[in-house]
């Protein structure tokens, strides 16, 4: 099987780091046009020296897609895309009894807001095309809402239901949505969270994470984290040409945490 995005144009949201970082890597590695996006325009400028490439391939966006404002400015900039992978995301553990206001809006702009308007804002075009692709990238926590993050939960499940309704809202056109559920990902923002234990034990960041997943995420099959490669892989995947099947989806790369058959 050959992926090739040759004449593709692809937004990856939140794509300075982790999954979405290593996203537009594999989208461009495939011949894509690659815009990443940042909230800041230092991260987003590093983003673009790293990912390396023809300048007519890759290029950046800097604003913060959680805003009304910041998603207009990027559709006058950006007016046409045929991939758009809804990445951007916020998490963070806090006890439900003490999440204001404020932190729920918060969470719900950024992870459910900002792909509503691009979705929106760009799949009239991909259905007068004929073609086109929206992957919302959400998390096994939309099925096993976790405790110490009900907030993030919430969004994550928000985001199965607009991408399984956008899908059939779109039936029939070419453009397909999906949504790709990662479990425990290895991504800079998990070693970050992790670095305390690396340091105090000595254990290599590998192996913290995959005990992590022993205490936290018992029902693990894959039991260790999985690489932000590994999950781009599949989104790569579920945006080509050959994944035109597949819609509606909820599609998993959780290492088998979510202990269901289907």
């Amino acid at each position: 099987m050959i992926v090739d995005f040759t004449g593709r144009r692809v937004l990856v949201t939140g794509s300075t780091s982790g999954i979405g970082f290593a996203a537009a890597r594999g989208f461009l590695a495939a011949g894509a046009s690659v815009v990443v996006n940042g909230r800041g325009a230092e991260s987003v400028a590093a983003a673009v020296a790293r990912l390396g490439g023809p300048a007519a391939a890759v290029s950046g966006f800097a604003g913060d897609l959680a805003t009304e404002s910041a998603c207009s400015r990027l559709v006058g900039d950006h007016p046409h895309f045929d991939v758009i992978v809804n990445n951007i995301g916020v998490y963070g553990p806090q006890d439900f009894f003490d999440i204001p206001d404020s932190e729920w809006e918060r969470f719900f702009r950024t992870n459910v807001m900002s792909g509503v308007r691009l979705a929106r804002a760009y799949a009239p075009a991909m259905v007068e095309r004929g073609w086109g692709r929206i992957v919302f990238v959400s998390s096994e926590s939309a099925l096993n809402i976790p405790v110490d993050m009900i907030h993030y939960g919430f969004t994550k499940t928000a985001q199965l239901a607009i991408s399984r309704g956008l899908a059939k809202r779109l039936a029939g056109t070419g453009v397909t949505v999906n949504a790709v559920l990662p479990g425990p990902t290895l991504s800079e923002g998990v070693a970050g969270m992790l670095r305390a234990d690396v340091d105090r034990t000595g254990d290599s960041l590998e192996k913290v994470a995959a005990d992590f997943i022993a205490a936290q995420r018992a029902s693990s099959i894959l039991r260790r984290a999985a690489t932000v490669d590994e999950v781009a892989n599949l989104i790569v995947y579920v945006s080509s040409r050959q994944a035109s099947a597949t819609t509606g989806a909820a599609l998993r790369v959780d290492g088998g945490v979510v202990d269901t058959i289907v």
